[in-house]
């Protein structure tokens, strides 16, 4: 067996066009996502599990203002956070998630501590927010969570009557659904989810994700992000994988497991299975964006069908490499 060390990252997906972010913005997210690999690898050259590499790499970009996931997450209809994650073990399929955290810093922490600390995989606010106080996580006032742009995305939001994805040029009419924007660019189809996959010297494998949802989204609206097998799953088996798009289609599509089963059951390498997935399957329902994905072997994919993605890897064979836009 191969001891490949392997990581990659996603920072959202949508209509990202050089046009639409200026030289300052794309370097800060060009560092920002350099960071997070950086930090997520660190911990697999020094021996670490993949579970800590990928809650490493997430925890950075929740804490990036930059980015729809703790501190940069988007505002509710109702002027609050609302915010999901996901973690999953490839070496059990042990998982836990939390959907609707308002005040716990790094959500992924607190997913962390569900599969951990409980006999659940998912659980909601306010619980979720209790347990995370119980066991000390960091919590955060309201004011840590604001950002001037997310506002200012909130209001348009409410003032066109619709929800908001992170980086569209434009809102359809036939799918009034979105997430927010960020600095410095069009803010109208960005779908701001951060996540990471992993795998550790031991051949291990393990997924994580983020996100702080839609803009203006009303009545607890959940996405992909924290449903195990939707936005986030791994298998030691056959890959981890995160996902970043139009929650309700990759919910609907089941893409994470449906990549993993293309695996086991027809036997096609992660590449084509993710190319069936993201591009014969998903896009024709409509749903756009991308995922990132890391094979039992250590192969890595990062395919997406919107017109960029934010996303990185760094493997023990390969230079350390971020993208934003098709290349």
């Amino acid at each position: 067996m191969t001891n490949k060390l392997a990581l990659a990252i996603h920072g959202g997906a949508g209509t990202i066009a050089r046009a639409t972010l200026t030289s300052e913005a794309e370097t800060a997210y060009r560092a920002a996502l350099q960071t997070a690999l950086e930090v997520g690898y660190a911990v697999l050259t020094a021996g670490g599990p993949a579970l800590e590499a990928v809650e490493m790499a997430v925890r950075s970009l929740e804490d990036c203002p930059l980015f729809n996931a703790g501190r940069g997450a988007v505002f509710t209809h109702e002027g609050h956070h609302e915010m999901d994650a996901a973690i999953m073990d490839g070496r059990n399929r042990a998982a836990g998630a939390v959907t609707g955290v308002r005040t716990v810093q790094n959500p992924i922490r607190a997913a962390r501590l569900v599969m951990d600390k409980t006999e659940h995989v998912l659980l909601a606010w306010p619980g979720a927010d209790e347990l995370a106080r119980e066991h000390g996580l960091p919590t955060q006032p309201v004011e840590y969570f604001f950002t001037q742009h997310r506002y200012d995305q909130l209001q348009e939001a409410l003032t066109e009557g619709r929800m908001r994805l992170d980086h569209s040029t434009s809102l359809q009419a036939e799918a009034p659904l979105a997430e927010p924007g960020a600095i410095n660019e069009d803010s109208k189809k960005k779908m701001g989810t951060v996540g990471a996959v992993a795998r550790d010297i031991n051949g291990d494998l393990a997924a994580a994700t983020s996100t702080g949802g839609m803009t203006n989204k009303q009545y607890s609206r959940i996405g992909d992000s924290p449903i195990i097998g939707a936005g986030t799953f791994a298998d030691n088996r056959t890959c981890a994988i995160s996902c970043t798009g139009h929650g309700e289609f990759f919910l609907r599509a089941v893409v994470a497991h449906d990549i993993s089963c293309l695996m086991e059951y027809r036997g096609l390498s992660l590449a084509e299975a993710c190319r069936v997935v993201v591009h014969d399957k998903l896009a024709p329902m409509g749903g756009e964006g991308g995922l990132v994905a890391v094979d039992a072997l250590g192969n890595v994919a990062l395919p997406f069908n919107s017109e960029g993605m934010y996303r990185g890897s760094l493997t023990s064979t390969s230079d350390l490499v971020v993208h934003i836009y098709k290349e």
